[in-house]
């Protein structure tokens, strides 16, 4: 029986050394969407050059517009995971529009400008611009950029969930102290009881420790 006996073979033949069962295919990755991409860009050609690099190297470019003020609008719409912005463009221009997502936190930001003065670089930073290009650039240099720019704000975000995750934590735990010592005063429990009786409240109710002393406070304040 040949490979003409059963065409699809040839599409299912593994390179020689492989076996199929030692081929690992990660659902994850496969289901994992491409990363979506604001460009904002008032030169056309450019723009279009653009969309191709970023098309080529898996990104999904979900709009594009040629003014400050647009891109800002799409960004609070869309919430891309990433928007680039020309320095130079009418109206607002691509540094005011950096600050504006920039203080939103809504996407990382990448700036292309076809001038590198210290002024530039300075006014990018402080805006919070995580990534800068001078153009022309070449693909190899836009994906490194890119990828930096979303691995910083995905740390800074992580940071910033953690900040307030601690400070919930602080809040409750004072919040809690307080209950348990409003309980030791008014119904002459120990600090262990009181404890124990905020806790198990928290459970047969099915909400948190926060919202029981809340619930304490409140109740005893009456």
């Amino acid at each position: 029986m040949t490979d003409h006996d059963h065409p699809e073979s040839a599409a299912t033949d593994l390179p020689t050394g492989i076996a199929s069962d030692q081929v690992e295919i990660d659902p994850a990755a496969a289901a994992r969407p491409a990363p979506r991409v604001i460009i904002a860009e008032d030169e056309a050609l450019i723009r279009l050059d653009l969309k191709e690099m970023l098309i080529e190297e898996g990104y999904d470019v979900c709009a594009e517009a040629s003014d400050g003020q647009e891109a800002i609008d799409f960004a609070v719409e869309l919430r891309p995971d990433l928007v680039i912005l020309d320095v130079k463009m009418p109206g607002v221009d691509g540094l005011a529009a950096a600050e504006r997502i920039c203080a939103d936190k809504i996407a990382p930001v990448v700036i292309l400008t076809a001038f590198s003065q210290r002024e530039l670089v300075v006014r990018a930073r402080d805006a919070g611009v995580m990534g800068y290009l001078v153009k022309p650039f070449q693909k190899s240099d836009l994906v490194p950029a890119i990828e930096m720019a979303v691995a910083r704000f995905a740390q800074m975000r992580a940071l910033d969930e953690e900040v307030a995750e601690l400070g919930d934590r602080l809040e409750t735990r004072k919040l809690v102290d307080r209950a348990k010592a409003a309980l030791m005063v008014e119904h002459k429990l120990s600090e262990a009881a009181a404890f124990r009786w905020i806790q198990q409240s928290a459970m047969e109710r099915r909400t948190t420790m926060k919202a029981v002393a809340a619930v304490v406070l409140e109740s005893i304040k009456r």
